[in-house]
């Protein structure tokens, strides 16, 4: 890769030096020819970037810019290579040679983060709460199970108890968003799930119908995040980052789970199993102090943000305005609206299952005591944290070079549902424990490209309606949390875990066909 970074020339002996190279910027100086020029400016109209003029005036006046700057403004010209090669190295990796470079060289210029990637950062910081706050019960689950003596079918109902709030809010908080604003829906959604992971020892210690209704407070909570997450990020994120920067939000969920299984049985042996819930449900009250503080809906509304990033995103993103009113008659008429509701109801199913019954296969089918069955868990967690940021980074690669944004959603979520499948059916093959864990791992890992799939399809399709779009697919994804969950103690009740299994591959399969026929990617809800 550094072969292609503009150095500086050392003097010639005829006292001339060599024209910069200009692989960070094609539209700096003239084409090699004709057919390169066109393909430059085709290419750059596909990424709906600005395409410059190349006369001879405008030229000269990025060659002066290029070449004229001092140390202070990142030119070649500075006594030295290493400044410009940092500078260019990062522009090279995080901007992908688009129009985004001058936005991004005028924050670099002025040593400013790019604000959007702050709100992203917080986004990702939300969610990683929310996972936290949502496997515990997971893990929590086996002594308290133990103590209370509840039964499979009974650990089924209070773990999908959550899924009855979650349910519940999921449209709801996507018409909060779209028409109040994702700054304030989130930060309630936060702030109300946190209060309810306090409470639950306390609901506990009162019975179990208090303890389902506490947990499906906490759904409450969390079922808003997503439709309001996914407001705020089609308001401050332009359509070249759109994978990276969900990729990122979501990799934040999967690190939760890791970091809500590592650290829960730590707590539960040294100060018992209420430990858990009060300590992660303080966390949610110093993430909101933050959030108010930092965080605005849209960039039109942040008086902090530079001129040059706010014109890069309203230029690439939809309008700060809210929505006055929901298209409901258009929006489902659309078939790709209902490929998506589909896909994710599919999706979930599987995803769901692991989520909150991986701890109990690794203990009562790999035989992992407490510990171990949490360790154990947080691999595959991880693996989803890694592969959903390189399944970002691969589909912004491929739009950006043209490919259309429909056939990279059909690519990436067809990986994230036959992914889970083969890797299931390999299950009922394997008495290794190493090998089953290997399996669960490889698993969890292509599921992560439907970040780059489905869930950023919302945004493709109908951009100003992202969070009813979300809340509506999502809507069919948490049923299929609540009906995966509650069906998966039945099961075991009645059959075994590769009856799960088997049930969780054949809906992936009619999840890869409904997508493959109906989804798209181009804007379809104006």
């Amino acid at each position: 890769m550094l072969h292609l970074l503009p150095l500086p020339f050392p003097s010639c002996p005829c006292g001339t030096r060599p024209p910069p190279r200009r692989f960070l910027d094609p539209g700096g100086g003239p084409p090699p020819s004709r057919g390169g020029g066109v393909r430059i400016f085709r290419r750059r109209a596909l990424r709906g970037t600005d395409v410059r003029s190349d006369t001879p005036s405008s030229r000269k006046g990025r060659d002066d810019a290029r070449l004229g700057g001092g140390a202070g403004q990142g030119g070649y010209d500075d006594g030295g290579g290493g400044g410009a090669l940092l500078a260019s190295v990062r522009r090279l990796l995080l901007l992908s040679g688009s129009a985004q470079d001058d936005a991004a060289g005028d924050e670099e210029e002025h040593g400013q983060f790019p604000k959007r990637w702050a709100i992203v950062f917080l986004c990702f910081s939300a969610f990683l709460l929310c996972n936290m706050d949502r496997v515990n019960m997971s893990i929590a689950i086996l002594p308290m199970s133990a103590e209370f003596g509840w039964n499979p079918q009974t650990v089924g109902l209070i773990q999908s108890s959550f899924f009855w709030g979650y349910l519940l809010t999921q449209i709801a908080g996507g018409i909060w968003a779209d028409t109040v604003g994702g700054k304030t829906v989130l930060g309630f959604g936060v702030i109300w799930w946190s209060i309810a992971t306090a409470l639950t020892p306390v609901a506990v210690k009162l019975g179990l119908p208090f303890l389902l209704v506490v947990r499906a407070f906490m759904g409450i909570g969390e079922g808003v995040a997503m439709p309001a997450m996914n407001n705020i990020l089609s308001k401050w994120v332009p359509v070249s980052e759109r994978s990276r920067s969900l990729a990122l939000v979501y990799s934040g969920m999967y690190l939760g789970s890791v970091t809500g299984l590592a650290f829960s049985p730590l707590l539960i042996h040294q100060l018992g199993w209420p430990s858990v819930f009060y300590s992660f449900g303080s966390l949610g009250v110093v993430w909101f102090t933050i959030w108010v503080s930092k965080a605005y809906s849209t960039p039109l509304e942040d008086p902090g943000i530079s001129a040059a990033e706010k014109k890069l995103i309203t230029s690439q993103t939809t309008g700060g305005e809210p929505v006055k009113e929901i298209p409901w008659g258009l929006i489902l008429s659309k078939p790709p609206v209902w490929a998506l509701i589909v896909s994710h109801f599919c999706h979930n199913w599987g995803t769901f299952i692991l989520l909150t019954w991986m701890p109990t296969y690794y203990n009562q089918v790999l035989k992992f005591n407490l510990t171990e069955s949490s360790l154990f868990c947080v691999l595959p967690w991880l693996t989803m944290a890694v592969s959903a940021n390189f399944g970002g980074w691969i589909a912004d690669t491929l739009v950006s070079r043209g490919l259309s944004v429909t056939i990279v959603r059909k690519i990436m979520q067809s990986i994230g549902f036959l992914g889970p499948a083969f890797f299931l059916t390999q299950l009922s093959h394997i008495d290794s424990p190493a090998m089953a864990v290997l399996c669960m791992a490889c698993s969890q890992g292509t599921d992560a490209f439907s970040q780059s799939g489905l869930y950023s399809n919302h945004q493709d399709i109908g951009p100003r309606y992202a969070g009813v779009l979300l809340g509506l697919s999502n809507t069919a994804g948490v049923l299929a949390g609540v009906l995966g969950t509650a069906a998966t103690g039945y099961i075991l009740q009645h059959g075994s875990w590769d009856d799960v299994f088997k049930l969780s591959v054949v809906l992936y399969l009619i999840g890869t066909l409904v997508w493959n026929l109906f989804s798209t990617g181009e804007k379809i809800i104006d």
